[in-house]
């Protein structure tokens, strides 16, 4: 993913999950290679249910993928691994963006 060839929302949805310091750390772990969630959980000191909540984030935004593969003792293994990207931002590349920016809701600002 290149954020050239991103729509605005696209963009926005990416930036929005870049903007969490948790994410940001399982980006980091992620750099290494893929990884189950059980001990990318532990790697990170945060819960499975809140690295799930992460995840999900990061999945919707196009940056990392999911694959549930079973262990040798056939139990279900959930493993994450991030999609290439590189996310490049100049006023430039904002202003061709600007056309497929969502609208806000009822014309109102949103954080």
């Amino acid at each position: 993913m290149d954020s050239e060839d991103m729509t605005g929302a696209e963009l926005l949805s990416a930036f929005a999950a870049l903007a969490n310091p948790h994410r940001l750390r399982v980006i980091g772990a992620l750099a290494d290679g893929r990884q189950y969630v059980s001990l990318l959980a532990r790697q990170l000191g945060i819960s499975r249910p809140l690295l799930h909540m992460h995840l999900q984030k990061l999945q919707a935004a196009g940056l990392v993928k999911g694959e549930l593969e079973l262990s040798e003792d056939g139990k279900a293994v959930k493993y994450f691994e991030l999609v290439p990207f590189a996310l490049q931002i100049s006023p430039a590349s904002i202003k061709a963006i600007v056309p497929s920016l969502p609208e806000t809701a009822q014309g109102r600002e949103t954080d």
